[in-house]
């Protein structure tokens, strides 16, 4: 029965790896080595401003209409035509306005701004450094021949073609957050077309990482004006520069309503068309998600708006919303307020900007577990002020708390390594007599009033916490950057020099020595070498990761020395004999 619960968390442990080599496979774009799928599409380099046709938005209420494509030819100015979906742009007229980028800054962004629709184009994030060149800050939005990442809204679904993200604008406005200042206003005009002008007005505030963006529609025409206000985020479908090999986080499109919660959409999803989400809500929001950031475009409850998610291009991808507006009467201007999120994924401040918004700080299905940890994570942090530290007592509150449930576990493997010499010499006198082995086993277990598996069951209920502690450290954007002691200056990396993966290693093999030994010899030599190569992986985990799992392995050493000197079984180290 002992080598029964060992085999069952061996297989446990096997599978594990299986799954973290498949999943390592599809992260570097090769196909998965244990359950192959079909290959996504290859990216490849987007220009700016390729020529693309629109292609329609899946949505109930606008069958009929469609959001220009994220990156065609601009559409024309006030006196020119706009694009045709699939056919040649109309050059602008002389009378038109010039297209300009508009650099702006905040103490926590600097955004650019395209004139054409008044799209972002370009988001830093101030606070956060980019961690393959620590001189530069973190870009989210970008435009690029390497990268696509963009903020855009329209209109659309009038008779004639409305001002959308392709049509040249006038900016009015600030450029730069001034001392004494709490707010920078930025507003961009549509010349009138189809009948309507649609004036944006970004409010940027100090210290704040979500935009208010309000949309003024006014009916130029003569006739009531019915019209559909559409928001996008747009981006390529690549992992995000410097992303990890050993370890996958989820990146792209999620949406969020009432009625189905969270929903995170693979993009080969959306491009095989089986993206299965959502499509009309009266609340919610629409999301990028990538490791540590996220972007989010947020209209207020009671709002009607269709969700939607297509392919734009090559290796480029949008999700967005539509709201149908009431008819506006000519001369009369409708006001539609909405938030554009861009930055970190702090629990506390997505949590403070709608429901449901902390969600893309990605747990995985241990949710429910994870956010507690993250809070009492947080708690000890604010005491403390050390995120490294902060670590350690977490996993010290989690051994307390399980103090007993590992104490019955080590009894147990303690009462198990009293009387392995017995069994030892059991096995080897009945090696030729197997059934009758097994039976001598079960009545020494019944005299010396041993559970083989109570060692086992103890251990694996705690495994879901420390699954989910693991997570939590793996999608919290605080260990980026965050220094412990002399040379770890980032959590969120590999440890520089592998003093703390070498230290584990140790660790590690020290436990297995404390073991009792498995009476078969070759359990017995898997029992060294898994634990090997499984220490190997954390040379290039997070120095957070390892430097939790040193600490439970200490942890764990010190309470079953301290339970076996107790019960009387001292504690002697279990070498393995390769040699036989």
């Amino acid at each position: 029965m002992n080598d029964i619960r060992r085999t069952i968390l061996w297989v446990i442990f096997g599978f594990s790896m299986v799954l973290l080599w498949d999943q390592w496979q599809v992260h570097n774009g090769r196909a998965a080595t244990f359950f192959p799928s079909p290959p996504k599409a290859e990216a490849v380099a987007t220009t700016s401003t390729p020529e693309t046709p629109s292609a329609p938005v899946a949505s109930a209420s606008s069958s009929s209409s469609s959001v220009p494509s994220a990156t065609s030819t601009p559409a024309a100015g006030a006196t020119g035509a706009a694009a045709v979906p699939g056919g040649s742009p109309v050059a602008p007229t002389p009378s038109a306005p010039a297209r300009e980028r508009i650099e702006v800054t905040t103490d926590v962004l600097k955004l650019s701004f395209d004139t054409e629709g008044g799209a972002l184009v370009r988001g830093e994030l101030l606070k956060h450094v980019d961690m393959n060149d620590k001189t530069r800050d973190f870009v989210l939005f970008d435009e690029s021949r390497d990268r696509v990442y963009l903020a855009q809204t329209g209109l659309i679904g009038g008779a004639s073609p409305l001002p959308t993200h392709k049509t040249l604008m006038t900016f009015t406005g600030d450029r730069a957050l001034k001392d004494g200042q709490d707010e920078l206003v930025l507003r961009f005009e549509s010349p009138e077309q189809g009948g309507a002008k649609l004036v944006k007005t970004y409010t940027l505030r100090r210290g704040a990482y979500d935009i208010a963006v309000r949309h003024d529609i006014v009916n130029t025409g003569s006739a009531p004006l019915a019209a559909q206000l559409y928001l996008q985020l747009v981006r390529d479908g690549n992992k995000p520069p410097g992303e990890s090999s050993f370890y996958s986080t989820f990146t792209g499109p999620a949406v969020y309503t009432a009625e189905k919660k969270f929903q995170k959409i693979e993009f080969s999803d959306i491009e095989k068309g089986k993206a299965d989400f959502v499509k009309s809500s009266s609340d919610g929001y629409v999301a990028m998600v990538q490791h540590y950031f996220a972007s989010a475009w947020l209209l207020a409850d009671g709002i009607k708006r269709d969700l939607f998610m297509r392919k734009v291009d090559t290796n480029l991808y949008s999700v967005g919303m539509i709201a149908p507006l009431e008819p506006i009467a000519p001369g009369a201007t409708k006001t539609v307020e909405a938030r554009l999120f861009a930055g970190p994924q702090e629990e506390k401040l997505l949590e403070s900007l709608t429901p449901g918004l902390e969600l893309v700080k990605d747990y995985g299905w241990l949710t429910i577990l994870a956010k507690p940890l993250y809070w009492l994570l947080d708690k000890l942090h604010g005491f403390i002020g050390n995120w490294g530290w902060s670590i350690v007592a977490l996993v010290l509150v989690l051994k307390i708390l399980f103090y007993w449930l590992n104490a019955k576990a080590y009894a147990s493997m303690a009462k198990m390594k009293a009387i392995n010499p017995k069994i030892m010499e059991m096995r080897e006198r009945l090696k030729d007599k197997p059934q009758q082995m097994q039976q001598e086993m079960m009545r020494i277990y019944r005299e010396e009033k041993v559970n083989p598996m109570g060692g086992c069951f103890p251990i694996m209920i705690q495994i879901p916490v420390f699954i989910a502690l693991y997570w939590v450290l793996l999608a919290s954007v605080e260990m980026r950057n965050a220094p412990w002691i002399l040379w770890i200056k980032d959590l969120s990396t590999p440890d520089p020099f592998f003093i703390l993966p070498v230290f584990m290693t140790l660790t590690t093999l020290l436990q297995t020595a404390l073991n009792p030994a498995p009476p078969d010899p070759m359990q017995a030599k898997l029992m060294w070498l898994m634990p090997l190569v499984f220490s190997v992986m954390f040379f290039f985990f997070p120095a957070g990761l390892v430097l939790y799992w040193i600490t439970n392995n200490v942890l764990s050493i010190a309470q079953q020395w301290i339970i076996n000197t107790r019960m009387g079984v001292p504690p002697q180290f279990n070498l393995p004999k390769f040699s036989s």
